[in-house]
């Protein structure tokens, strides 16, 4: 098949760059239209329950993870000038396009019970302006008489004093909440300016934005890093022009139609696309190390450009085509997992490391082809005396210390199996944020002003209309807050009945003391009044709507808290739903905890499980590849032996370094299994086609097999160690983690391949290399047997032009 096609490639050769042109064009045009993802990447599948529940409650109850908060501590803030600028800046905020509502002291509002119309009047506590600074400290006394914003809006010990922004939930699912989010910003460094006081931000919508304007800035980086990396080692290592150009235009293409697959697929770019075209950038790469070191060793051999061409594809396109469906095979599982993001992920990446290799087994022959042939300076790094002296000290050792060799095998093994049982799980909503940034600092200064941001919901669904509206579930829930409130990961609760106490309250002329659930006698009365207070659209407050539904069947429990990892967070749900199963029994009420806390923890704990699933199908899924091309379960053995090593050590490196496992880090075992098995694969495959050539003489077969695809191994293995390593300097903890885990794990796979491998077949060689090994499945072309170039027809004036010039 691969003479065959290694004609059709060399005779069609304008008509196939035509082909690719037009397709690179329309793939150009459609990725020049893809766009950034703009909402909350959603971890679990839709059919799970927490999914459900979580869809149940925003339905009865809106979105929950729309609210931007503000904070700043002043003790003076109740100093006329300070209270003034505070003022200016919520009516400044409340001009910003995109925001709905702002909460805060300035527009605070208190109850006045008017007895004739019998409901509740809305008044603001604070005038638009005030006049006098007695004026402001007699109403200031007025605000903090009300124990309904107690945590919510300020906190007395340290002077903290909060905004809460709810922005338009459509717009932060468009484009346009950069400029929204950005905008709010900037009027609140204005405001800073002025006064000198520093401003906290946090809130879902505002960390994601941020963090969404640091991944555009991160694909552009990681892009121009991979490809000035991938350009200078091409350069170092074959020292010409084309030897780096050629390469460079075809992952450069790789990533013009990855990108244009996304715009197809309707997909947009995600923390983890985003990082696709650095990564093909990096993987594509070594198609073409591969294919140019072959190109010039057999041009050295012979000197005929287009039969060295023709070669490049006939020798080694069927192990390249292997290894590049090896590398797909660890990103291709991520689409068990059922995770949107990482199918799409898995989808895109998979489909685009194919398209690189069709990419490199056309264009390189073909550009080649078309050049000059390669100089005798171009082919001089194959006699690179530093990498000859690499393999010859590897060949030594796998010929002579194979002992050894085992023994230290044996000890990473031993110390990786122990390592491993130090591993831990666990992930935070803002885990890929360093310490070191300001969005965490501000997360962690909420959470110890107010206890916490992230959102956690109770529903109680009492199965009757009306029923929510009885005393005994008053009661009930105000039993579940109470012992809520012993947490001390939890802010304090919001529900019905703070509307019902600071009704009392207001019921009572406002008298402090009586902020405190209604009796019996006193609730209808109270309920009265509310309702009506309901019903005055002047007031634009639905307080109890938000805690109701329409039928007064269902209401909730709202609290905020830390953002406290996954394994934590495991412990609270579990005791949550066992302080909620002694209240509320459950042949009487259905009670759902939720929010996207839960939601989080969930989804972790989803793709931690189904990712270990993905590494174990994709180990399968090669180790099946490897079965068809070599026919041998010792050589499958054999070949996964040096690359479950590396893994081992990379999970024992994590376990004794306090690297938990999370969704981002568990991704380092497909990704890098995939890539270093590749190795592994052009390894045997040039050490099967030895074995012809030395009529059967396995120590032979290993030191030829080493001289060749060592220096390969070597050439792709800097490529990929220092191209995953840029992920290094990722804003984005998890993605710098990857980069790390991917790339130590590259180079203990790397010295396995060319220590370990090598050292096993020479001493299990009776075990391994079976007839059916050197007989196998599907055949590669054999390094004795001659080509016949007049069957070629290629343009022949042409290629005498060419070789003349």
């Amino acid at each position: 098949m691969w003479v065959w096609l290694s004609g059709i490639i060399l005779r069609n050769r304008r008509l196939l760059l035509s082909i690719l042109g037009l397709v690179t064009i329309f793939m150009a045009y459609h990725g020049s239209r893809v766009e950034m993802s703009y909402e909350a990447a959603q971890l679990l599948p839709k059919k799970d329950s927490a999914y459900v529940d979580y869809q149940k409650f925003r339905q009865l109850f809106g979105e929950e993870g729309n609210l931007i908060v503000v904070g700043v501590e002043d003790p003076d803030f109740f100093k006329i000038g300070h209270f003034e600028a505070w003022h200016k800046l919520v009516n400044n905020l409340d001009k910003v396009d995109g925001v709905e509502n702002l909460l805060s002291v300035s527009n605070s509002y208190n109850l006045r019970k008017n007895t004739d119309k019998r409901k509740f009047e809305i008044q603001n506590i604070f005038p638009e302006e005030v006049q006098s600074q007695q004026q402001l400290d007699s109403l200031a006394n007025v605000f903090h008489s009300l124990p309904f914003y107690k945590g919510l809006l300020y906190n007395s010990e340290t002077d903290m004093y909060l905004l809460a922004i709810t922005v338009n939930k459509d717009k932060m699912k468009s484009k346009q909440r950069e400029k929204m989010v950005l905008a709010i910003k900037e009027t609140c460094e204005n405001f800073s300016e002025e006064t000198g006081l520093e401003l906290h931000y946090s809130g879902l919508p505002y960390i994601r934005v941020i963090n969404s304007i640091k991944i555009k800035k991160e694909i552009y980086l990681f892009s121009a890093l991979a490809l000035l990396l991938c350009i200078v080692t091409l350069f170092l290592f074959f020292r010409s022009f084309k030897a780096v150009f050629y390469p460079v235009l075809i992952v450069s293409t790789g990533v013009i139609w990855a990108l244009g697959t996304m715009a197809l697929f309707g997909f947009k770019i995600t923390l983890l696309t985003g990082m696709i075209p650095s990564l093909l950038i990096v993987i594509g790469i070594p198609n073409s190390i591969y294919m140019l070191n072959k190109y010039h060793h057999e041009f050295r051999n012979h000197g005929n450009n287009i039969k060295a061409l023709q070669r490049v594809i006939i020798k080694i396109g069927n192990a390249t085509f292997l290894t590049n469906l090896t590398t797909a095979s660890g990103f291709a599982t991520f689409v068990i997992t059922n995770s949107e993001i990482l199918r799409q992920f898995g989808v895109v990446a998979a489909l685009n490391i194919l398209t690189l290799f069709v990419l490199s087994l056309l264009l390189i022959p073909i550009l080649f082809s078309f050049a000059k042939p390669p100089e005798k300076r171009h082919i001089k790094h194959l006699e690179n005396q530093l990498f000859n002296k690499i393999i010859l000290s590897l060949e030594n050792i796998s010929q002579n210390y194979r002992r050894i060799v085992y023994i230290a095998a044996t000890a990473v093994l031993l110390a990786g199996i122990y390592g491993i049982t130090l591993m831990k799980s666990s992930g935070y909503m803002v885990d890929d944020i360093p310490e070191s940034d300001i969005i965490y600092k501000d997360l962690k200064y909420f959470e110890k002003q107010v206890d916490g941001l992230m959102p956690l919901e109770i529903i109680i669904d009492t199965e009757r209309p009306n029923g929510v509206m009885n005393l005994s579930v008053f009661r009930r829930m105000e039993k579940l807050e109470e012992r809520l409130s012993h947490y001390d990961e939890l802010s304090s609760s919001m529900s019905l009945l703070n509307i019902l106490k600071f009704s009392k309250q207001a019921f009572y002329n406002g008298k402090e003391r009586y902020y405190s659930l209604p009796n019996n006698q006193e609730k209808n009365f109270i309920l009265s009044y509310a309702t009506k207070s309901e019903e005055d659209e002047a007031a634009g407050v639905s307080a109890l709507h938000s805690f109701l539904d329409s039928s007064k069947q269902v209401t909730r429990i709202s609290v905020r808290m830390h953002d406290v990892g996954t394994k934590r967070m495991e412990e609270l749900y579990n005791d949550f739903k066992m302080e909620v199963d002694s209240i509320f029994p459950a042949d009487k009420f259905n009670v759902t905890v939720t929010g996207s806390s839960v939601t989080f923890f969930k989804g972790t704990q989803y793709l931690v499980k189904n990712l270990f699933s993905s590494l174990t199908l994709a180990i399968l899924l090669i180790s099946a590849f490897m079965a068809v091309m070599f026919y041998s379960w010792r050589m499958v053995i054999m070949s996964l032996v040096p690359n479950i090593i590396p893994l081992i050590f990379t999970a024992a490196i994590m376990g004794f370094s306090g690297i938990p496992i999370k969704a981002s880090t568990i991704l380092v075992f497909s990704i890098a299994f995939g890539i270093s098995v590749d190795n592994t694969i052009h390894f045997l495959a040039k050490y099967r086609q030895e074995l012809s050539a030395t009529g059967w003489n396995i120590r032979e077969s290993v030191k030829l097999a080493l001289r060749e695809t060592g220096v390969s191994m070597i050439y792709t293995f800097v490529v990929l160690f220092f191209g995953f390593g840029v992920y290094s300097v990722s804003q984005f903890g998890g993605t710098a983690a990857l980069g790390v885990l991917v790339s130590l794990t590259l180079l203990t796979a790397i010295t396995s391949n060319l220590i370990l491998l090598p050292s096993l077949l020479v001493g299990l060689e009776k075990y391994t290399t079976t007839k059916s090994f050197h007989e196998p499945l599907l055949q590669i072309y054999d390094e004795e047997e001659d080509i016949e170039l007049d069957e070629l027809e290629i343009e022949k004036s042409t290629n005498s032009k060419d070789e003349k010039a």
